[in-house]
């Protein structure tokens, strides 16, 4: 499902194989998993990167999954599914280090909000773009996905096209837009650019219990969001 492996003060954590990276329980946990455990790293990583094998970064929640004959346990699996996600984003946005993302490919929905939950998005330029899928798919964008973007993308305009529009925002066009940091010739050049401005981030030697409460403060919207979610009903609502 996934792989960490250190470089320096540097870990890359890839989501392995070639299908979609759907998020589902299993996925999600496994991230969670390699998480905790750049947390123990002793001593500490500086920065952490996330990238994928094939032509997806992230497809999005795994909805085949959620799905049952019974309505009862489809919905139990929905909740726990948009549970974990959450608890992930949140444990993103409270890592002690910057984060990057290296999107190699497509990066839809929930997969779209899962390169947001870092600090600098890199993507290559020869595939994949950035959706909000929902809109075509007739489902409802949670509000709490609503706050990640509207903190991860500071251009209005851009926001109404990905969200009213559900525009697939290709790399070079996410430049011009604010949405990522930089775009590059490929996976493994995106993910060489990533390693190099985690060198550069990690030179400066920051305090990543300062950077960490920096970035919540940042952010604090999200974490407000989430939780006022959590007290939603109605399954497009959390979706």
């Amino acid at each position: 499902m996934c792989s960490l492996r250190r470089q320096g003060n540097i870990f890359v954590l890839t989501l392995t194989g070639a299908g979609e990276h759907r998020l589902n329980p299993t996925l999600i946990d496994a991230i969670k998993s390699s998480l905790l455990r750049v947390r123990a790293a002793l001593p500490p990583p500086s920065v952490l990167i996330t990238t994928a094998h094939g032509k997806f970064f992230s497809n999005g929640y795994d909805l085949a999954w959620s799905k049952s004959p019974d309505p009862v346990e489809s919905d139990a699996r929905g909740r726990l599914m948009v549970a974990k996600f959450k608890a992930l984003v949140a444990d993103f946005l409270s890592l002690p280090m910057p984060t990057i993302a290296a999107v190699n490919g497509h990066a839809s929905a929930a997969g779209f909000v899962l390169a947001l939950s870092h600090d600098y998005v890199l993507m290559r330029k020869d595939r994949g773009f950035l959706y909000m899928s929902e809109l075509d798919i007739g489902l409802v964008i949670p509000r709490w996905f609503t706050a990640v973007i509207r903190c991860k993308i500071g251009s209005a305009a851009a926001r109404r096209d990905v969200l009213l529009r559900s525009k697939k925002v290709t790399a070079e066009e996410a430049v011009a837009e604010g949405i990522v940091f930089s775009a590059h010739d490929g996976a493994e050049e995106t993910l060489r650019a990533a390693v190099r401005l985690g060198e550069e981030l990690e030179g400066r030697r920051w305090d990543g219990h300062v950077y960490g409460e920096i970035r919540m403060g940042l952010y604090s919207e999200i974490p407000e969001a989430i939780r006022l979610d959590g007290e939603m009903s109605g399954t497009a609502s959390r979706l």
